[in-house]
């Protein structure tokens, strides 16, 4: 296998229809709600901190304000997106727009790794970024399935040749965002997974597939060499896509967080497999979220393509906004097609609602150099 893709496995964007309020709202002594309403939505300040924006199209920023977003588009080595050059230049160009509602992060190519001057080439670059914007720097899972150094053994993200970068990381005050494998669900035949997005990607991606790969590294593999390195950084800030891969049990992600307090997770494009556990034990995962709420980001994982016609991605995107909404804040119940299950709102209380959203994101990306 050259290459393993990108799996991009946003549960918000199954069709989704409302069914039913589950439950009246609390109520503070004062009168007001516990809890915010679907009408709260675009009132309300928002921060998708996993979006990836591909186009320089406006439209973009218009979306942003309506719905009351903020987002940090991550910029990655994803021989399916466009270069990191053109990653680069339409986060500038969008950020220069609008630096209130669209914020951005950097990445780095693995090209030359191992060679003299490549840390060297890396470190500077990453510092331009930074001084250019960049809140974060991102590495994908092409670090534990796809790079290998020259002996041919592939590149494990505690490599001690990422040691330079990952200290000039965190000597520069940005977050490090890891994508770290795949959901496990890929290391699973297809009658056992969870969702239908999962397998109806990797039965029609078998080259994608690790359940078909045993000589690639097993999912615990790639879940022990990312503890290994968040221990061995714990300075670092430390954010892990896509529910740190641990998507499938949130006492197993409960307890990653416990182990590592400089670590935090976005939820992106993992949202049916919480929901996928919140239908068999609903007060369990609220319980996960309100226990977490300043560890978790808000995230989608929406990409907003250089083809893209405007007015879709607008819908798609509002689409997949409400519905995550509906599932965090009320108590709303909605079908999600992807696991073929009618889910029940978490009904967050609005202090935890308003730190997944925002203020984590907030405090997360904020630049702030650490003393050494």
């Amino acid at each position: 296998m050259n290459r393993v893709f990108c799996h991009l496995i946003a549960g918000a964007l199954a069709a989704t229809v409302p069914l039913s309020i589950a439950a009246a709202p609390a109520q503070s002594a004062g009168g007001v709600s516990n809890n915010y309403s679907m009408a709260d939505f675009a009132q309300v300040r928002k921060y998708d901190a996993h979006f990836h924006a591909n186009n320089p199209d406006v439209a973009l920023l218009d979306l942003l304000r309506e719905d009351g977003f903020q987002v940090l588009s991550i910029n990655v080595d994803y021989p399916d997106f466009p270069s990191i050059a053109q990653q680069h230049k339409v986060a500038l160009a969008l950020a220069a727009k609008d630096p209130a509602h669209f914020h951005w992060a950097t990445t780095f190519s693995m090209k030359g790794f191992g060679t003299p001057g490549w840390a060297d080439k890396v470190d500077a670059k990453l510092a331009q970024d930074v001084a250019s914007g960049a809140l974060a720097v991102k590495i994908w899972k092409n670090v534990g399935l796809v790079e290998r150094n020259a002996a041919g053994k592939l590149i494990m993200l505690d490599d001690a040749g990422l040691a330079p970068v990952v200290e000039q990381v965190r000597a520069l005050g940005v977050a490090l965002i890891d994508h770290q494998g795949e959901p496990r669900n890929c290391w699973l035949p297809l009658d056992q997974m969870t969702t239908d997005n999962d397998r109806e990607y990797f039965s029609h991606h078998p080259d994608y597939y690790m359940y078909l790969h045993p000589k690639m590294p097993g999912y615990e593999d790639l879940m022990a060499a990312r503890d290994r390195f968040v221990a061995a950084n714990p300075k670092l800030r430390f954010v892990g896509a896509h529910m740190a891969s641990l998507e499938y049990d949130v006492d197993r992600l409960g307890a990653f967080l416990d182990r590592f307090p400089n670590a935090t997770v976005d939820l992106a494009a993992r949202m049916s497999q919480v929901q996928y556990q919140s239908v068999r034990d609903r007060e369990k995962v609220r319980n996960f979220f309100i226990r977490y709420q300043d560890r978790l980001l808000y995230g989608t994982d929406l990409t907003f393509g250089p083809d893209a016609k405007a007015e879709e991605f607008k819908r798609e995107a509002h689409n997949a906004w409400t519905s995550d909404w509906r599932y965090l804040a009320t108590g709303e119940t909605q079908r999600i097609d992807m696991i073929h299950a009618d889910v029940a709102g978490l009904a967050l209380p609005r202090a935890v609602i308003d730190k997944i959203y925002y203020a984590n994101a907030a405090r997360v990306f904020a630049v702030s150099r650490p003393a050494d």
